[in-house]
């Protein structure tokens, strides 16, 4: 019954011919041909012991957002325990790596990732961010091996400040590790600083606006990749949010549209709505297996929204965008025009944050006007 159900799904779809190159990929052909043979069962045990692919992950989030394998909670999570108990049986023959590696997972970061219970926190980025700790920490255990002969239980305060003050930025990283062995009582205090970047990226005024124009004349791009980097030029909006918004966040009227990036809505200038409009008439990947998302901005995968990183990534190689410089750029603009209190509640950020790009931007509080929305945004 299932199987006929994912033959009728996959020939439901508005696009085949997407449908059609996807099952052609050799790992997708062979996944296939196991289900229609009975070899592979649909359930998550059977796909976990497989080898781990795009494929693989790609038509297990298909059969469970069509209700032909069970829920097992947020699939990014998920991916997270299957990545964590390979890694751990790679550590396995060097106990001296292995056990605290495999205490500072499971004690701080798995544990915390299955307790959250904020549906605003983005998975994406607590479950990468946890990967790279976990793997910077290993990276340390093993220099401490490799170049002193020694382990994480005889750490002393030479052999953070030699490690963290050579190689890459990303050693710093490892500073939650350390902190967290103290905090859990297995380890003494050690002094672990942060690195602090010299300078703040920001985008001009003039730059803002030529990058605006360019991004909706660029039609040699994908048109969701523009709109999105079009909120991002004018509300400053982190890319995590903008993969994260839904058709429900857009209110669409006879007389105007408005974007809902924050607590409140934001309009979207004139000019720029024929493009919102033929977005909303037709988004990327909607055409898919993706073909009933209520995202704004579908992922390739069933039920799922694009990337943060997927959209990053296009963000600066189609558009050529310096993110963080663009998104302070917005901010110190916008922050002349509006308090921080109304701007934050507008755009989604916190007020302390909007209070430092205030700050930067040289704002008294005094020169504020009274309105409620950026003359930016109205025009």
């Amino acid at each position: 019954m299932r199987l006929k159900r994912l033959i009728a799904e996959l020939a439901a779809v508005p696009r085949p011919e997407s449908i059609i190159t996807w099952m052609r990929h050799p790992v997708t052909a062979a996944l296939l041909t196991k289900i229609g043979t009975r070899e592979l069962h649909l359930s998550h045990d059977a796909f976990d012991a497989l080898p781990a692919s795009r494929s693989l992950e790609h038509l297990r989030e298909m059969l469970v957002h069509h209700h032909m394998m069970p829920e097992r909670g947020d699939p990014r999570l998920a991916r997270f325990e299957t990545w964590l108990a390979r890694r751990l049986e790679t550590l396995q023959p060097t106990p001296a790596i292995h056990t605290p590696i495999e205490q500072f997972a499971r004690w701080h970061h798995l544990r915390r990732l299955r307790e959250n219970t904020d549906p605003t926190r983005n998975m994406d980025n607590a479950t990468r961010g946890a990967k790279q700790e976990i793997t910077e920490a290993g990276k340390f255990l093993r220099w401490l091996l490799d170049e002193h002969h020694t382990t994480i239980n005889d750490l002393q305060q030479a052999h953070l400040d030699a490690y963290l003050s050579e190689g890459t930025t990303t050693r710093s990283t490892i500073r939650n590790f350390i902190q967290w062995r103290t905090r859990a009582g297995i380890a003494p205090p050690f002094k672990t600083g942060y690195r602090l970047a010299r300078t703040t990226p920001l985008t001009s005024s003039r730059q803002r606006l030529e990058l605006i124009k360019a991004v909706a004349e660029a039609e040699h791009t994908a048109l969701s990749i523009r709109i999105a980097g079009l909120i991002l030029l004018l509300y400053g909006t982190p890319v995590s949010r903008i993969s994260e918004l839904t058709l429900d966040d857009v209110d669409t009227t006879p007389t105007r549209t408005t974007i809902k990036v924050g607590d409140l809505p934001a309009p979207v200038p004139e000019a720029l709505l024929p493009l919102f409009h033929r977005h909303l008439a037709d988004r990327g990947n909607h055409r898919t297996m993706n073909h009933r998302s209520r995202w704004l901005f579908p992922g390739t995968r069933a039920g799922q929204h694009i990337s943060e990183q997927v959209l990053m990534k296009s963000l600066r190689s189609c558009l050529k965008i310096d993110i963080k410089a663009a998104r302070n750029g917005v901010l110190h603009d916008l922050t002349k025009e509006i308090d921080p209190v109304s701007l934050a509640d507008l755009l989604g950020y916190s007020t302390q944050v909007m209070n430092i790009h205030a700050a930067r931007a040289a704002v008294p509080m005094a020169t504020y006007p009274a309105i409620n929305t950026p003359r930016a945004l109205r025009d």
